[in-house]
C-alpha cells in the first residue's frame, strides 16, 4: 500500500504537531519491527536548512528514540548510491516546509524525486508539512513564486485534486478560488493531517480540522472530514 500523510501546518519546534508526530513515530516503529526505527528528513523546500533538520532530530530522537538522517542536495553533487542507501534504511520520509516550486524543480534536477518515488512505491510512509504536504497533488495553493501572493501551481499529480495547507489562515482566499473555478479541493488546517492510501483519503490525524471543499455547482459546500 502506498501512503502519504499530508500535514497542513504547525511549528515542529513548538510541538504544535505533536499528536501527528506521535502517530508517525508509532507507524515507523511498527514498520521497523525489532530494530530501531529511522526517519529521513528532506529539507529541500527550506534550501536544506540545517536548523530545521536539527529540530526534527530533537523531536523524533529526543521524544521517540527514532534514529534520524537527512537528505541534502541543494548546491551539491549527489552520490546516488549513498543517497539510495539513506532511502532504503528509512521507515518513513518527512518532507519539510518552505518553497514548494523550488523544491519540485530541485528534486527533478538532483534526481531526488526518483528516490522518493521508489520509496513511495515500495510502501514507505511519506509524510510532509505545508510544502511537503501539497506537492503530491495535481494542483497546490502556494506563495512559492512571490512571497505573500498565493496562486495555484501544478504539483506532482500522485494524488488527484487540489489542496491548500494552513487552511485556517487562507480560508477566505482559497474558498474564493474554489468557488470561482468550480473546483473540488482539500483544505487542511495547522495541526491537522490527512492520510492517503493509494491516493484515496483514509484517516484524519491531529487536533486541527480537514475540509472537503466542493464548488462545482456554483456554490461552496464545506464538509469537515472526520474519518
Amino acid at each position: 500500500m502506498k501512503r502519504i500523510l499530508a500535514i497542513g501546518g504547525g511549528e515542529l519546534k513548538n510541538r504544535e504537531t505533536l499528536a501527528i508526530d506521535t502517530y508517525l513515530a508509532e507507524q515507523a516503529k511498527k514498520a521497523a519491527g525489532d530494530r530501531r526505527a529511522c526517519g529521513l528528513f528532506i529539507p529541500t523546500a527550506s534550501h536544506d536548512c540545517m536548523p530545521y533538520y536539527n529540530t526534527f532530530h530533537k523531536v523524533y530522537t529526543g521524544l521517540f528514540d527514532i534514529k534520524t538522517d537527512v537528505a541534502l542536495t541543494v548546491g551539491r553533487e549527489v552520490d546516488r548510491e549513498k543517497m539510495r542507501a539513506k532511502f532504503e534504511r528509512a521507515d518513513f520520509l518527512y518532507v519539510g516546509g518552505g518553497d514548494t516550486v523550488f523544491m519540485l524543480e530541485s528534486w527533478k534536477e538532483s534526481g531526488l524525486l526518483d528516490f522518493i518515488r521508489e520509496a513511495y512505491d515500495r510502501g514507505t510512509l511519506v509524510a510532509g508539512l505545508s510544502a511537503g504536504a501539497i506537492c503530491w497533488f495535481e494542483e497546490m495553493y502556494s506563495d512559492s513564486v512571490v512571497e505573500g501572493e498565493y496562486a495555484m501551481y501544478p504539483g506532482l499529480g500522485w494524488i488527484k485534486g487540489k489542496i491548500s495547507p494552513h487552511y485556517n489562515e487562507r480560508m477566505l482566499d482559497f474558498d474564493e478560488i474554489v468557488l470561482y473555478n468550480r473546483l473540488r479541493a482539500w483544505g487542511i488546517e495547522n495541526g491537522a493531517a490527512l492520510e492517503f492510501h493509494d491516493g484515496e483519503p483514509a484517516r484524519k490525524i491531529g487536533d486541527g480540522k480537514v475540509y472537503d471543499l466542493d464548488g462545482t455547482d456554483g456554490s461552496l459546500v464545506r464538509r469537515e472530514y472526520k474519518a
